[in-house]
């Protein structure tokens, strides 16, 4: 890994995404120094269409394996790099892609309708039925057939939420974020007493103790919206700390606050903070660690979001 100063490890990651011509995207939940550096920042399949839509020949994910894997089923054509191949996800390790086929092998006769929140790998996505995501879960799943039970992988918090909004069944796959959770309903209600005025808006991925203290449950990209619109000038966020970035520099005339879990002031993703403006670097420098999958599992993967992106319409 290279050592620079910081202003000049930001001009040569400039330099080199322009001789490569590359795409810098960043997830809400990045480093503040790796998302100021991006030319999108977003959730995962919003990026993930950005690059789609770009004349860049190679992109830069920061953000979590899954979700550069996701610009890689959309993107077969392009070379996905991600600055640190460690940074995987709680959520989508507790659906491993074997585990998923045992199940729904075992449980044949039930003929599941699977809807696979994006948050999770190409794998299960190829055996999945639809993708959704926290923005558009409520969607997919009114959308689906009406004589097939549903599986819902892999947060059963977001599928008890979806559940809340649909009155439609789902059986829940046992996985969640390990961060969302770490939110409580006693520290959100010490931090409400002492911010009477503020508004309170949690992701999905939370606790049903905590979205019932919410004033608003959405996805990281609603926050924004919520954010500017409600007549609060104070909002406690409940998700993972990067979003506080993110939304100070979009809607500055807000205060924003970060939800504490039971362990810290502020939830930080150990995953999402591998990721550094050094590693970026070092992986436009190199052209690697890059993202890569087998064809078939490729087109598998593809046929959900597609499917996906038709009932979005």
């Amino acid at each position: 890994m290279v050592t620079l100063a910081a202003p000049d490890l930001r001009t040569e990651i400039l330099r080199l995404k322009e001789e490569r011509n590359a795409v810098i995207l960043a997830h809400n939940y990045q480093v503040n120094e790796i998302q100021e550096l991006a030319d999108f920042v977003g959730d995962s399949l919003g990026l993930a269409y950005k690059a789609r839509d770009t004349d860049a020949e190679v992109i830069a994910f920061c953000g979590v394996h899954f979700m550069a894997e996701t610009a890689k089923i959309v993107n077969p054509d392009k070379k996905v790099l991600i600055p640190d191949l460690n940074a995987g996800c709680s959520l989508e390790q507790s659906c491993p892609a074997p585990r998923l086929r045992e199940f729904l092998e075992q449980h044949a006769e039930r003929n599941y309708y699977v809807v696979a929140y994006i948050n999770c790998s190409a794998g299960v996505k190829a055996l999945s039925d639809v993708i959704c995501t926290s923005g558009n879960a409520v969607r997919m799943v009114e959308s689906a057939p009406a004589d097939r039970p549903i599986l819902f992988v892999p947060d059963q918090n977001l599928g008890a939420w979806v559940m809340e909004q649909t009155g439609r069944k789902m059986d829940l796959w046992q996985g969640a974020c390990y961060v969302h959770v770490e939110f409580t309903r006693d520290r959100i209600e010490q931090l409400r007493e002492s911010h009477p005025d503020a508004a309170v808006v949690a992701h999905p991925e939370c606790t049903y103790a905590v979205r019932m203290l919410a004033d608003e449950v959405c996805s990281t990209e609603k926050m924004v919206d919520f954010a500017r619109t409600t007549p609060a000038s104070s909002i406690i966020v409940v998700t993972e700390s990067g979003m506080l970035h993110r939304l100070r520099r979009e809607v500055p005339e807000k205060t924003f606050i970060a939800g504490p879990t039971d362990t810290c002031r502020c939830a930080d993703c150990r995953y999402m903070k591998l990721n550094t403006i050094e590693k970026l670097h070092d992986a436009l420098l190199n052209l690697e660690p890059e993202v890569t999958l087998d064809e078939d599992l490729r087109r598998r993967a593809e046929k959900p979001i597609l499917r996906m992106l038709e009932l979005s319409r």
